[in-house]
C-alpha cells in the first residue's frame, strides 16, 4: 500500500518548515518532503502545508510575493483539484493572497508583533477537524504581527453563514471575548475553510503545540486531521 506523501513548501524566508517537518516525519511518523519554491510540481504528493516565516521578508505584504513564486501555480491546482492543503501563519497568508482563502490578513491592532499562547475553539466542521470537533478548545501559540484577518461585510456573512469558519480565539473555557482576541480579527476569527473545506488557513501555530516537552499537545489535532486526509488520499 502506498504511503502518503506531504510536502512542506519552503519560500525564501521560511522558518518554520523544519519544525513542520520535526513533527510530521518524527512525532507523526509520516512521509514527508520539503518542496523549494522553484519547484513546479507536487506530483505524487497527497498533502501540502505552507508553512509560517516570513516569505521574501514579508515586502509589499505578508504572503504577497511569494504568491507568485513557481510552486503556488501547482499548489492552486492541486487545492483546487480537492487535494488538503494546510497554511499556517505566513502560509495562511500566502493562501489568501493566491486567492485560495477569502479575506486578508494585515497589521495588528496592537501594531505589535504578538508571540504568546492563545485559545481558539473549533467552530467548523471541516476536512481537518476530525479530531477537534466543533466546541474543542486548542491552546498554541502565535507569533505574527500581520494577523489581523479582515473581509468586507459580504464576505464576513458569507463565512459564517456557510460554515468556513473554522476556528475563533476565545478564553481559556471557550467564550469568544475582545479580549480573547489578540490581534483583532473580524469576529475573532483564527483560520477559516475554503469552500470545499480542503483548504485551512490557521494562524496560529500547532507545529509548536504537538509534543509533551513543548507544554501541550493541542496541535496534534490539526495536524492529525491533515494527515489523515492524506492518507485518505492515497489509498
Amino acid at each position: 500500500m502506498k504511503r502518503a506523501r506531504t510536502a512542506v513548501v519552503i519560500f525564501p524566508g521560511s522558518n518554520c518548515d523544519h519544525d513542520v517537518w520535526h513533527v510530521w516525519q518524527r512525532v507523526l511518523g509520516r512521509p514527508v518532503e520539503y518542496v523549494f519554491h522553484t519547484s513546479t510540481s507536487l506530483a505524487g504528493f497527497d498533502a501540502v502545508v505552507l508553512p509560517g516565516g516570513f516569505s521574501y521578508g514579508d515586502y509589499l505584504r505578508s504572503g504577497a510575493i511569494a504568491r507568485f513564486s513557481p510552486i503556488m501555480q501547482s499548489v492552486v491546482a492541486f487545492a483546487k483539484a480537492g487535494g488538503p492543503v494546510l497554511g499556517i501563519c505566513n502560509g495562511f497568508q500566502v493562501l489568501t493572497e493566491a486567492g485560495l482563502l477569502a479575506g486578508a490578513l494585515t497589521r495588528n491592532r496592537t501594531l505589535r508583533f504578538e508571540c504568546r499562547d492563545v485559545h481558539i475553539v473549533a467552530e467548523a466542521g471541516g476536512s481537518m477537524s476530525e479530531h477537534s470537533p466543533p466546541g474543542t478548545v486548542l491552546r498554541m501559540p502565535i507569533a505574527h504581527a500581520d494577523g489581523r484577518f479582515v473581509a468586507d461585510a459580504q464576505t464576513l456573512r458569507r463565512l459564517e453563514g456557510e460554515g468556513l469558519v473554522a476556528f475563533r480565539y476565545c478564553e481559556e473555557r471557550g467564550a469568544v471575548t475582545d479580549a480573547a482576541n489578540p490581534n483583532g480579527s473580524a469576529n475573532g476569527i483564527a483560520g477559516i475553510y475554503n469552500d470545499a473545506r480542503n483548504v485551512l488557513g490557521l494562524m496560529p501555530h500547532p507545529e509548536r503545540a504537538s509534543e509533551e516537552v513543548l507544554g501541550c499537545t493541542d496541535g496534534l489535532a490539526i495536524l492529525r486531521g491533515l494527515a489523515d486526509l492524506a492518507a485518505k488520499r492515497a489509498a
